[in-house]
């Protein structure tokens, strides 16, 4: 069986952060670990605390199951600071982890800061270079890429700035866009491929970040290529989705 890992926060509700990360992983049949770097009291509409795990405890969760079980990909959720992004890079380059996805959270759909902002200079230079993928929506990518993304030509352009920070791809989210239509950009230094699909209109959109992120990562582990894995990633029901045949 495929082994999966998450380096991310907890979520008290279990409809964000490790806990539906776990939940993508089972449903797309592969063995999910977690190493916890926060814990959060939270729900679906606010974070009303935040208790950071020591850097050193966060990496002693990584040796644990690298050492013993074994990892066939990874993501990253929460990170919270520049010393467990730190941690979790030495990790990952000591395990040599591979199929490595970032999800860059930096602050929460209710609007809780979960990234400190001193460490976001900590995660484009020392985590995006390890990473096979990064997935920020639009506005994590403005933040990384350092420019506004009004339209669809400067998506593309904070998708090149992106690649250049060191992952092997990159997929914008546009759900943040207005329209009908999502449009995620996915960019592998080469060549552009837009993935379309219908606006859900619905409310229940917490964790949704985190179970792409998560279900790409399990996609990876089974041995889909980069595109594949995007492509057969969106959000998804935690109790139903494709497993790869």
């Amino acid at each position: 069986m495929k082994r999966a890992l998450t380096i991310a926060g907890s979520d008290s509700g279990g409809g964000a952060g490790i806990q539906a990360d776990l939940k993508t992983f089972g449903a797309l049949g592969v063995f999910g670990m977690s190493a916890i770097t926060a814990v959060t009291a939270q729900n679906t509409v606010a974070v009303t605390r935040i208790q950071k795990i020591s850097p050193d405890v966060v990496a002693a969760q990584i040796d644990a199951v690298a050492d013993d079980i074994g990892v066939d990909a990874a993501k990253t959720g929460m990170l919270w600071s520049a010393a467990i992004i730190e941690a979790v890079a030495a990790a990952v380059k000591r395990h040599r982890i591979p199929n490595l996805v970032v999800d860059p959270v930096i602050v929460s759909k209710s609007g809780a800061r979960l990234l400190k902002e001193n460490a976001i200079a900590t995660l484009t230079s020392r985590l995006l270079p390890l990473a096979a993928m990064v997935t920020p929506n639009l506005p994590e990518a403005q933040t990384l890429a350092g420019m506004a993304v009004p339209d669809a030509e400067a998506m593309r352009e904070a998708a090149r700035r992106l690649h250049a920070l060191g992952p092997r791809c990159v997929v914008i989210k546009g759900g943040h866009a207005e329209g009908p239509n999502v449009v995620d950009l996915f960019y592998d230094g080469k060549d552009f491929q837009e993935l379309k699909a219908e606006r859900v209109e619905t409310r229940s959109t917490h964790g949704t970040g985190c179970t792409f992120s998560a279900a790409i990562a399990a996609y990876l582990a089974h041995g889909l290529t980069p595109l594949d894995a995007v492509s057969r990633a969106k959000p998804l029901n935690h109790f139903h989705a494709p497993r790869p045949t």
